[in-house]
């Protein structure tokens, strides 16, 4: 009784039951497309999230969340720069590193990223001592001249642990003979790790800082330290802040600015798939539109009633709305509740359904993962829920009008 007198109409229309059964259908109908497109959209936006997070942790496992270079040479003073990231208390690791692009052979040849590091302290900037599959990262100790490779690129190359290969590096040096020639060094397999990222299990070589040191007669040079923070988001400014400190030329990066491409196309695809999955919402909120139509036809000598009875033309729009509204909240709401029951039980799902059809679904050979990552993101589903509301009430608002626009005397002709 508190209720305006268009809430409580509308209200009222939802409630009652309806002499054109198929308007209840079309209505259902209605419900059950904003419910379907809202709990589809959900799901999938979280199962890109959980790829996208899945590919982002995989890759800073083994990538460093900021780099500190030398500009077109060396970095002589590596010491200084790993004491003075240290000291900032935003750094959890700083290691230095030797990165240079080279060409393996073994029983095939490769193209592979060669990475001389220290074993003594790489644990603080990546994980590649727990993810060795064969061997340690201890045995890539100074003059010994050993090489770890990741499991993709070993097996490409046809060797195993024991086994020799030539690396050879484009560091051009002029021959009176020959002319420029590559430097070439023979490696021995001394481990094998798997990263479980095809970048890296194929693309990277690692070898002892001080092997590679000799190699490219470096000195004490080194490309530049690398930093593992506690934060990743402040990765930049702390690469930034630590090369003010140090003082002269240096070259800064970040890992988003080293993956943005990878980054760019993840959030690229997620964008769109989630337009293609909003045409699921919009389908609801036509049908949306057919059953206000056709409930505004049944209803037309209500209208001409309720006109007669001193309701504005205003008021009348407003009956109609809220009652078409409801229905897009009622659906919305539906969908929100069974996008994140989805979500929730999805692996388990999955794994149903493997079970039924004897099939695996994702190959763990394959994708490098067990399960069906999810990342249900709050931000994400409120969104959503804000769309298909805002397609909803859009939907109400053109069989509102025309309710608006009913003459009673007209309506009232044939009653």
């Amino acid at each position: 009784m508190f209720k305006p007198v268009p809430v409580a109409i509308g209200l009222r229309y939802l409630r009652a039951k309806r002499r054109n059964g198929f308007i209840s259908f079309i209505s259902l109908a209605s419900i059950l497309g904003i419910a379907l497109g809202v709990t589809a959209l959900i799901t999938t936006l979280a199962v890109m999230s959980g790829f996208q997070r899945e590919i982002r942790d995989r890759l800073l496992q083994m990538a460093a969340h900021a780099t500190v270079s030398g500009y077109d040479a060396p970095l002589q003073d590596w010491p200084r720069a790993v004491r003075v990231a240290m000291a900032d208390p935003r750094v959890a690791g700083a290691a230095p590193y030797i990165e240079k692009e080279a060409l393996i052979s073994g029983a095939n040849n490769q193209p592979a990223m060669l990475r001389g590091v220290d074993p003594a302290q790489e644990g603080k900037v990546s994980v590649l001592g727990a993810k060795m599959v064969q061997g340690r990262l201890q045995d890539l100790a100074p003059g010994r001249f050993n090489i770890v490779l990741g499991r993709e690129l070993a097996m490409w190359l046809g060797v195993g642990v024991g086994d020799d290969v030539v690396v050879t590096l484009a560091d051009l040096r002029s021959n009176p003979l020959s002319g420029g020639i590559g430097t070439m060094k023979r490696f021995r397999v001394s481990g094998i790790f798997e990263a479980g990222y095809n970048e890296f299990d194929k693309g990277l070589a690692v070898v002892n800082l001080q092997d590679l040191q000799r190699l490219l007669r470096m000195g004490e040079g080194v490309t530049g330290v690398r930093l593992r923070l506690h934060d990743m988001d402040q990765a930049f400014a702390v690469a930034r802040d630590l090369a003010l400190r140090l003082g002269g030329p240096y070259r800064v990066s970040d890992w988003t600015q080293e993956n943005a491409n990878l980054f760019r196309a993840l959030k690229m695809e997620k964008t769109v798939m989630a337009i293609l999955l909003s045409l699921i919402i919009a389908m609801g909120a036509f049908n949306l539109v057919s059953s206000q139509v056709m409930l505004v036809t049944d209803k037309q000598a209500d209208i001409a009633i309720l006109r007669t009875l001193g309701l504005t033309p205003r008021q009348v729009m407003q009956v109609f709305m809220v009652q078409g509204s409801l229905i897009g909240v009622i659906g919305t709401l539906a969908g929100v509740a069974g996008g994140i029951l989805l979500t929730l039980n999805l692996d388990a799902i999955l794994r149903g359904i493997e079970a039924l059809l004897g099939v695996q679904l994702l190959p763990e050979d394959v994708y490098y993962i067990t399960g069906l990552p999810t990342d249900l993101r709050a931000h994400d589903v409120l969104a959503i829920a804000l769309v298909a509301l805002a397609m909803a009430f859009l939907a109400t608002l053109y069989p509102a009008w025309r309710a608006a626009r009913t003459a009673p005397a007209e309506a009232l002709r044939y009653e």
